[in-house]
């Protein structure tokens, strides 16, 4: 893996309807309904709504044959109206629906963790080898029958692997880890070549980006050590709505997309499906903008290890760096306070902080630093690390690097500053200084989480600074660089909500829902909060939530602590306020 420069990974082609995935295709975005797939007018206008903005592809959920039969209505009707949109039918628990959906559409999703396992009760087995081995006969046998089916029809398959619903053998063997979450994906890959299956793609998603990140490099490694290729979709589960949906999916998605990892992407949101899909183009666009740009000449600091994602080691100048969270810096003056208060104002040539203010200073001034001993920043780029330069920061522990780049690939070559500054000897602090010129505060909120998705997860950066050169305030964009420091698990500094995007499974009305709980939370600060709406994912992919709020039937909620239900089946109407009184009191 090339860190420095961008160029997509090589992948084989699936073929999907007549929209092929992968290999010299462009990159692919998708989105799904939430409609009740039974209900064929709703399902067909959605899919028109979704496919109108500009989605390849649109998938629907497929519980059983009921939804099997509406959904070849659904595209009998699409296609009489002149809609050729590849149909994916979702399935879980149920194998028998997989093989019936296998013959009436373009293609199915699969998810490992209960194709033919149970659903997760987060129990620990013990298994010996050979019980295990007889665990994985039984998977092979039941998936080599789908296969076969999907081979007659050609009918294409993902298989879909979800944080949240890891087969409790994977969670026995493995643990809950991307390791395992790589394997869960692994077990199912060999049967395909084994069988010489390849009109496949692969996913892996989680709502927490570091796990969501680690688990794709790991599953390509895996792959690549068994000699397969296959294409990816990439999406973060459960990113929510709003800015922090957008940020939260930006900084999962974007961080991979930027290594040219990526064959098809989804942005998950707590909104209206077809608003998923402007903002997976404008991901996808602006990643790409960055192909064919001139190279970086970088060598990656000894010890680093792109499949591990440590923090790159640096020592502590005033409060940046070493132990300490990123800062944000905001470049001017900003009216926050409280969490969302910068630790720093840039003013001029100074950064002002509580106590303190730093001089920032560019390469051209370091010869009247020589003496200095007090903190001191030193804005600059890739192409001025000269040996001086290098020297001097060498010999200056008070010194904060502030990196910039003007460069096409604005992630490579931030990248190059950092590696090429430890490998010389210095593990002085960087603040990341990005720079934009942007108008609209959804492009910048996408674009900034792609490139701090990069280079944050990849553990590049002691601090932020966002430079804009548009007409967006200091508020917001001070703003976004919390929220993207949030969404890379890196510095907490609001409530955490771990919302579904909703699909024909969901038990109520979840835009409302989370709008709500939204309301009546805010101020819970460092609380994650599980909105899920059903059973499927949702106890697993909210596992992390400090407390749950999950549909587990029509008009009926489970509430839950961490993985623990704490309440069945509250009527809907009395939900909000009992999760809201259990935390309450649980706090105290």
């Amino acid at each position: 893996m090339d860190i420095f420069n961008y160029r997509r990974r090589v992948s084989s082609v699936t073929n999907i309807g007549g929209i092929p995935l992968g290999g010299d295709n462009p990159i692919r975005v998708q989105s799904m309904t939430d409609t009740s797939t039974r209900d064929v007018e709703a399902s067909v206008k959605q899919v028109l709504d979704i496919a109108d903005a500009g989605a390849d592809y649109v998938r629907l959920t497929t519980q059983g044959v009921l939804e099997v039969d509406a959904l070849a209505v659904i595209r009998k009707t699409l296609r009489a109206k002149g809609n050729t949109t590849p149909l994916i039918a979702d399935i879980h628990f149920n194998p028998n629906v997989a093989d019936a959906a296998a013959k009436i559409t373009d293609k199915i999703r699969i998810n490992p963790g209960n194709f033919t396992d149970s659903a997760r009760v987060f129990k620990i087995i013990e298994y010996t080898d050979e019980s295990y081995r007889e665990e994985i006969k039984r998977l092979e046998e039941r998936f080599i029958q789908l296969l076969n089916i999907c081979k007659e029809h050609n009918t294409a398959l993902r298989i879909g692997v979800n944080h949240g619903s890891l087969s409790d053998r994977i969670m026995s063997r493995y643990g809950d880890t991307p390791d395992g979450i790589a394997e869960s994906c692994m077990e199912f890959l060999r049967v395909c070549k084994r069988e010489r299956f390849d009109n496949v793609a692969l996913s892996i998603k989680a709502s927490n980006t570091v796990v969501m990140v680690k688990s794709v490099r790991l599953l390509i490694d895996a792959m690549e050590r068994e000699d397969m290729n296959y294409p990816l979709h990439l999406g973060v589960t459960e990113a929510g709505d709003g800015e922090d949906g957008r940020i939260k999916s930006a900084v999962g998605i974007g961080a991979l997309l930027c290594d040219g990892i990526g064959d098809t992407i989804r942005v998950s949101l707590s909104e209206p499906p077809q608003n998923e899909v402007p903002v997976a183009l404008q991901l996808v666009n602006y990643v790409q903008e960055r192909e064919g740009h001139k190279e970086i000449i970088a060598t990656p600091y000894e010890g680093y290890s792109y499949l591990n994602m440590e923090r790159r080691p640096t020592f502590s100048v005033a409060n940046v760096g070493g132990d300490n969270t990123p800062i944000v810096i905001c470049n001017g003056d900003c009216s926050l306070t409280g969490t969302l208060k910068p630790d720093y104002i840039l003013k001029e040539s100074l950064c002002v902080g509580e106590n303190i203010s730093i001089k920032v200073i560019g390469v051209e001034e370091i010869e009247h630093y020589e003496n200095c001993t007090e903190p001191l920043i030193l804005k600059l780029q890739y192409p001025q690390l000269t040996d001086s330069v290098i020297a001097f920061i060498e010999n200056h522990k008070s010194v904060i690097v502030m990196a910039y780049s003007n460069h096409a690939n604005m992630v490579g070559e931030l990248r190059a500053t950092a590696h090429t500054l430890t490998r010389r000897g210095c593990d002085n602090p960087v603040v990341l200084m990005l720079q934009y010129a942007e108008n609209e505060k959804e492009a910048l909120q996408i674009k900034c989480g792609a490139d701090l998705g990069a280079l944050l997860l990849d553990g590049v950066g002691n601090g932020v600074m966002i430079a804009n050169n548009g007409c967006i305030d200091n508020n917001t964009i001070t703003t976004i660089a919390f929220s993207a420091l949030q969404a890379a698990r890196l510095r907490t500094t609001k409530t955490e909500y771990i919302s579904c995007p909703g699909c024909g499974r969901t038990q109520f009305d979840l835009q409302k829902t989370v709008a709500r709980i939204k309301e009546a939370t805010a101020h819970l600060v460092g609380l994650k909060i599980g909105i899920m709406g059903c059973i499927v994912n949702g106890p697993g992919e909210m596992a992390d939530a400090d407390y749950g709020y999950v549909g587990a039937a029509r008009g009926k909620i489970s509430l839950y602590k961490g993985k623990v239900c704490i309440e069945k089946n509250i009527p809907e109407d009395e939900a909000v306020e009992r999760l809201l009184k259990f935390i309450e009191e649980d706090r105290k």
